[in-house]
């Protein structure tokens, strides 16, 4: 009887237990998975939770000691270790007021982190996650990104004392984008350093976002002390701009901005502008006090590709400064203050089938000096051109060239000026007739016609002296020519032992060329101002060589195209039957060597490339002057690579003149970059050596280290102004200095700061 009473009850208790409530089962709450809790209460639309309680809606995850929901008005508080989570942040709170409609919230004595992205340089976190952290007394959900926080702070460093913060009594984070702080003070180890009653901070979770740039400092013999400040504005994935701003305490102020843009494959640009007001400045040498006055300079700078409708295609480019000698005394980029020219190039060009046409404007000015200079280009080029094509069925193939150009030379020193300038007209019909049915002996052999007619030439006046006057001249030619190459002969064998390779082969190229120009009146009389006008007919051309190119298969694993030409060595020489042309043979021996005696043969030349692997090579090329007996040019440039950490360049160049013998052209250059695993430290050391004048032209070491959270780059360059100038001082001594923030960067300012590179994270590339 006992018995079958305690089953009955046991039953009905079976029965009402899911009505019940009961300590350690997760209950439903109407818009929530209620994961667990201890304690529920429910009381008309209101739950009240207790107890460890976890709670989920979407992606969205709470967790609080207690939480008391209301059905009706849908308004969530929760109080006692609150935690918010979401796929990219965590909040913790001492209390949360959240409403579900409105998914905005309200924190309390809070405390929170959000996710920088995989591209920024994780080398600033260590072993950590590259998060970004914020506190406040009081964190707003306002959006669904978006959070404002009063009397609170904003860092990327995790340790207990952060390395730095920014502390404001306001501040708008949009998660992934920026922050937004008002009456801003940057502490560094808790120690206020500056203060900004502004500031706006990017996060975005790539690498490109909007936002000030930390600021670099600098000190200068020329320009004094400098601060370097930017302004970055990505406009969407495919536009961005940077404003830059500089201040030198001697020599004045500058501004400049740039703009880039991706309008798709094979239309993109970039236009940059810098304007600098110089100050007068005095500056005490060893000849005594040298004052320079003040000024007003400017540089433009663009690069622009545009593919237009009907298969044509726009380019242009600009590198135009006001002053070479403003150019060179700024600009710490290597290739900007050795730069002694400034160009402007349009073109439009267009294919249709074997036809094809194109305009282009260009000029370009070489400076030799502060007040001499040389000037010349197209204003305009245009020319038509059909491409070769096949005769019927026969061996034969034509094509057309031609050319029609305003040509503009003008040479200054000082107040005077020498206009050259003339128009010229040519036209070339060409026809080729290959032969290379044999893989190891080819032939093509090719005859073509010149007529070229221009504007002006040389006449004489009646002092008997040749003067440019408004005579035209034309001039008409064959150029008849066969190129040879081979016979071919090769060698394989193989190596099943050698680490390198499992094949090798080597391959001996004879090459031969076979010209004749037919010979042409008036060649004293042409206005020479481009290569083409320097042609000397009457003549006949035999170049000959020998190639030796060994190849490697490499073994499998070692690289994506395991054939590779490691190794190639060439030896050319050509004769003339006519001396005087070996003076004007640019195509094969473009530097001429300046004042040359005719000879029936040109230099030597040797050249060699030595690439064993894709870091890792070095070229050469020797001409030798058997008439001199010395070397009258030697280049020699290498590169080497190991894994991903140590990059080494260098070159050498030596150029001798026939009428400066004992002044040659001799440079020595050389740059060595490192940097730990981990992008941790790193640094570049680079100098530029005169060896002709036995003057180090620039150096230059850079350094970077990026401790937790924050980093620190320093420069320092020597640099010794060119003799072809005047300048205050004979030696501008360069340093800067950067700092660098997680997730923030640095940035290299426009005159090329840290030899245009900081190497570390920044937020401009695209």
């Amino acid at each position: 009887m006992h018995s079958t009473h305690t089953l009955r009850v046991l039953a009905l208790l079976l029965l009402l237990m899911p009505l019940l409530p009961a300590a350690g089962r997760a209950q439903q709450v109407p818009g929530f998975k209620v994961t667990k809790q201890l304690k529920i209460e429910i009381s008309g639309n209101t739950y009240h939770l207790e107890g460890q309680v976890e709670m989920e809606q979407g992606n969205q995850k709470f967790y609080a000691d207690q939480v008391d929901y209301d059905t009706s008005t849908r308004l969530m508080v929760a109080t006692g270790n609150v935690v918010y989570t979401s796929p990219q942040t965590r909040i913790a709170a001492d209390k949360l007021e959240y409403s579900l409609d409105t998914k905005i919230g309200v924190f309390h004595n809070a405390t929170g982190s959000t996710y920088l992205g995989d591209k920024v340089d994780k080398s600033f976190f260590g072993t950590q996650e590259p998060d970004a952290l914020f506190y406040g007394e009081r964190i707003e959900k306002v959006g669904p990104k978006r959070y404002k926080i009063t009397h609170g702070g904003f860092t990327s460093c995790v340790q207990p004392t952060p390395r730095w913060e920014l502390v404001s009594s306001t501040a708008m984070v949009e998660l992934d984008e920026y922050a937004v702080l008002t009456n801003t003070m940057l502490k560094v180890k808790g120690v206020p350093v500056f203060y900004l009653p502004v500031m706006y901070y990017p996060i975005q979770s790539d690498d490109r976002a909007t936002g000030f740039l930390l600021p670099t400092y600098g000190s200068s013999t020329i320009r004094g002390q400098s601060i370097s400040n930017a302004f970055f504005w990505a406009i969407n994935r495919s536009q961005d701009a940077t404003i830059y701003h500089d201040w030198f305490t001697k020599r004045g102020q500058g501004v400049g901005g740039e703009y880039r843009y991706v309008a798709g494959a094979g239309s993109q640009g970039s236009f940059t502008t810098y304007y600098l007001k110089e100050k007068e400045a005095s500056y005490d040498t060893t000849s005594g006090p040298v004052t320079t006055p003040a000024a007003t300079n400017y540089e433009i700078r663009a690069n622009v590709a545009q593919v237009l409708p009907l298969n044509l295609r726009a380019r242009g480019n600009i590198d135009y400064f006001s002053s070479i000698v403003t150019r060179a005394t700024f600009n710490q980029n290597p290739y900007d203050w050795s730069s002694r020219t400034r160009s402007m190039r349009g073109n439009l060009s267009g294919t249709w089938g074997r036809q094809s046409v194109s305009a282009t404007y260009d000029t370009t000015e070489l400076f030799y000096s502060d007040t001499s200079s040389s000037l010349q280009g197209g204003t305009p080029r245009l020319s038509y051109n059909l491409a070769q094509s096949r005769i019927g069925q026969t061996p034969f193939y034509y094509a057309l060239g031609s050319e029609w150009v305003s040509i503009a030379r003008v040479d200054k020193d000082g107040d005077r000026e020498a206009d050259q300038s003339l128009s010229r007209f040519d036209i070339t019909p060409t026809l080729r007739v290959p032969f290379n049915r044999w893989p190891f002996l080819t032939f093509n052999s090719s005859v073509a016609y010149h007529y070229t007619r221009w504007t002006e030439s040389y006449v004489r006046d009646a002092n008997n002296r040749d003067v440019q006057a408004e005579v035209p001249l034309t001039r008409s030619y064959f150029d008849l020519r066969t190129d040879i190459v081979g016979p071919k002969f090769t060698k394989v064998w193989d190596t099943p032992k050698n680490g390198y390779a499992e094949k090798y082969k080597h391959t001996i190229e004879p090459i031969f060329t076979l010209q004749r120009l037919t010979a042409f009146e008036d060649f004293d009389r042409i206005v020479k101002l481009e290569g083409y006008d320097f042609t000397y007919g009457g003549t006949t051309r035999i170049a000959y060589g020998l190639v030796n190119r060994f190849t490697a298969k490499r073994r499998s694993g070692e690289s994506a195209a395991r054939t590779r030409d490691f190794l190639t060595v060439g030896l050319t020489q050509s004769y003339y039957s006519d001396p005087r042309a070996s003076l004007y043979d640019f195509g094969s021996y473009p530097l001429n060597y300046f004042g040359r005696l005719p000879s029936n043969f040109s230099p030597i030349n040797f050249s060699a490339q030595f690439s064993p692997t894709a870091r890792t090579s070095v070229t050469t090329r020797l001409d030798w002057d058997d008439r001199a007996g010395e070397f009258q040019s030697i280049r020699l440039n290498g590169q080497w690579g190991l894994k991903e950490w140590l990059d080494v360049t260098g070159g050498w160049s030596q150029r001798k003149f026939s009428f400066f013998p004992d002044r040659p052209d001799k440079f020595l250059n050389a740059s060595a970059s490192f940097k730990t695993k981990g992008n941790r430290f790193g640094g570049t050391y680079a100098f530029f050596y005169d060896l002709g004048r036995s003057v180090m032209m620039d150096q230059r070491i850079v350094g970077y280290y990026n401790a937790q959270c924050c980093g620190i780059v320093v420069e320092y360059q020597a640099y010794n102004f060119p003799q072809y100038s005047t300048f205050a001082v004979p030696q501008d001594r360069r340093f800067n200095i950067g700092f660098t923030l997680a997730g923030l960067g640095t940035f290299s300012n426009f005159l090329g700061a840290f030899g245009g590179n900081t190497g570390q994270s920044g937020s401009r590339s695209f």
